[in-house]
């Protein structure tokens, strides 16, 4: 064999197992992930944390079984990977999950010729069940946060808008203290109110559209041959089939157990949409948090040019965060979120502060 095909063969192998010791860092890594999260969780969850960290040994294994008597030093793992754990050991929360979901959809296992078929499939699998997992952690916050991080959004896009806008008209910087402290409150005022209602209302749709309990007295007296309850079962979406087998079946028994009306969670969707008075203090806190940062360099005493840019770049990064934020939890990009919301904030601040130029200069 020619020695320059030779040398590059030995190249070619020394890339290869260079990549399967980093792989073999990731899977040790995440198998420590999951062993931290599920050491914070109880029950079912924790079981479920403790066999994925089971199934990333096992590929582990198969990288080992590859490097034989050259695994060398151990490498560290990816960079992700690594302040993946460290959030992991910090946290425990669902924004590591949703990290964590990610993490496992980005394999590269599927297209790599040295991991099996079974290996990518797992990790697939793996990505769904910590979807799954992350699901519960997204549904007890969804409440609360959905307003805690809109409000915050809202009072950052909408006082800046504000403030540049009234600015850009050559008010003095008095009033533009003034205007944003007063959008800050009426903002804040209308938001919480706003929430409230919204959820409350929910809430009540929800409850009215509950099974009443009474109807359970009355299944033992019901004749046989009444259809009643085979359209009971129907207007609660059953086909005609499926209706008439399941009021044979419960007058037939006489059962007078809940799920005769329809088989429904316990309450849910009551959590899922949270209270009125919670959702409802998390988004006035939150605009206001949110509108109080563009107001910042004015109550520094900073003026002109240099408070539209101080307060232009602190509402950026506030939404370049919260961007990141709605990300992690979507299971979408953070960066992607981040840029967007950036975009959208801006966009917003800089059509206003056009207009306030344009009317200010029709006003002199």
């Amino acid at each position: 064999m020619p020695r320059a095909v030779t040398q590059s063969h030995s190249h070619a192998l020394a890339r290869s197992k260079h990549r399967w010791r980093r792989y073999l860092a990731d899977e040790r890594a995440e198998a420590a992930m999951y062993r931290s999260l599920g050491r914070r969780r109880q029950g079912e969850e924790r079981e479920i944390l403790m066999a994925l960290a089971d199934a990333e040994k096992r590929h582990e294994q198969h990288w080992l079984d590859l490097l034989g008597d050259e695994v060398g030093r151990p490498l560290r793992p990816a960079l992700r990977t690594q302040v993946l754990g460290l959030l992991a050991k910090w946290f425990g929360s669902v924004f590591v999950l949703a990290l964590m979901q990610r993490a496992e959809a980005r394999s590269p296992y599927s297209k790599d010729p040295d991991a099996t078929p079974k290996m990518a499939a797992d990790e697939q699998m793996h990505e769904e069940i910590v979807r799954g997992l992350a699901e519960r952690g997204r549904k007890r916050l969804s409440g609360s946060f959905r307003a805690a991080v809109f409000g915050a959004n809202d009072g950052l896009v909408s006082n800046l808008s504000l403030i540049l806008g009234v600015g850009a008209s050559g008010v003095s910087t008095h009033v533009i203290l003034l205007t944003g402290a007063a959008g800050l409150l009426a903002g804040a005022l209308s938001m919480g109110a706003g929430e409230y209602v919204s959820v409350h209302s929910q809430r009540e749709l929800l409850e009215a559209s509950r099974p009443n309990p009474a109807v359970l007295k009355i299944i033992p007296i019901l004749a046989v041959g009444n259809n009643e309850l085979e359209l009971l079962y129907r207007a609660h979406g059953m086909s005609e089939e499926q209706a008439r087998a399941r009021a044979h079946l419960v007058l037939e028994e006489r059962t007078a157990d809940s799920s005769i009306i329809l088989d429904q969670p316990e309450d849910v969707s009551h959590e899922e949409i949270g209270t009125g008075m919670g959702a409802a203090l998390s988004s006035f806190c939150f605009f206001a948090s949110g509108a109080i940062i563009p107001i910042f360099p004015y109550l520094f005493g900073v003026s002109g040019m240099p408070a539209v840019f101080t307060a232009a770049g602190l509402v950026g990064i506030s939404l370049l965060g919260t961007g990141a934020v709605v990300g992690l939890l979507s299971g979408a990009s953070p960066v992607k979120r981040a840029l967007r919301q950036l975009a959208i904030g801006y966009g917003a601040a800089a059509a206003t502060y056009l207009l306030g130029m344009l009317f200010g200069t029709e006003i002199h």
